[in-house]
């Protein structure tokens, strides 16, 4: 692949645009995990309802509910670390050969480009779903931090340590939650990143979609106004 080619051949509209998708993803993760008081997003709603759920925990018996909980999500994590793994070896597989790509994006109205720019392009795909299987599996393994803090919390309420471990155990299970939620949105901007294939314009379209569909995800979805119901300001 010869990098030269490639970024000689790109636009500086291409190049833009490539930030303008990078930035966006940065500022919506951070707008999602920051929000404001007055409208919280999904994220931070369900950061208050797993801390009540590790309250709640320590008094339930017996506790078999609570470890099929965990293992569904660390099952979650599991299955979205290897959906990333396979996408990643199908693109490493086609940027070693780009061939079957040149009919295709020539056939959607894209000008003929150099093999050099489609792997280019392909990287940038390659780039967040690596992040994504990366937050993935740390996600995986912070859920299984929190299963042995849980499995430490004394069945006994009055135990000074049981209420303590609990908070400790929701605080792992935010933070496992946290790094799911960014693998998903790695994954959300993946997507967007392979319209870059059919051009600038086409990246453009899809910056504005995929910025959009994961902020209406947290701020303005049914399930957010489920969760939202009944809660405190």
């Amino acid at each position: 692949m010869d990098i030269g080619i490639a970024f000689e051949t790109l636009t500086w509209l291409d190049l833009a645009l490539v930030g303008v998708l990078l930035v966006s993803w940065q500022v919506l993760s951070w707008w999602i995990e920051h929000p404001s008081s007055k409208r919280p997003s999904v994220s931070i709603l369900m950061s208050e309802y797993r801390r009540e759920w590790m309250r709640v925990f320590v008094t339930r018996e017996p506790r078999i509910f609570d470890s099929q909980v965990l293992m569904s999500l660390r099952q979650g994590t599991s299955f979205f670390a290897s959906t990333c793994l396979l996408a990643m070896g199908g693109l490493l597989a086609l940027i070693g050969n780009v061939d079957p790509l040149l009919g295709v994006t020539e056939s959607i109205g894209q000008l003929e480009s150099p093999a050099a720019v489609l792997q280019v392009k392909l990287l940038l795909v390659l780039f967040f779903l690596g992040n994504g299987f990366l937050k993935f599996v740390w996600a995986n393994r912070v859920f299984g931090y929190c299963g042995v803090l849980m499995g430490a919390v004394p069945n006994d309420p009055e135990e000074p340590t049981a209420y303590p471990l609990a908070a400790k155990a929701a605080e792992l299970n935010i933070r496992a939650a946290l790094n799911f939620n960014r693998g998903l949105r790695s994954m959300y901007f993946a997507l967007g990143a392979l319209a870059w294939l059919a051009g600038p314009v086409a990246l453009a379209v899809a910056v504005v979609l995929t910025t959009w569909l994961v902020w209406s995800r947290e701020f303005a979805s049914i399930p957010r106004s489920i969760v939202l119901t009944g809660t405190k300001p």
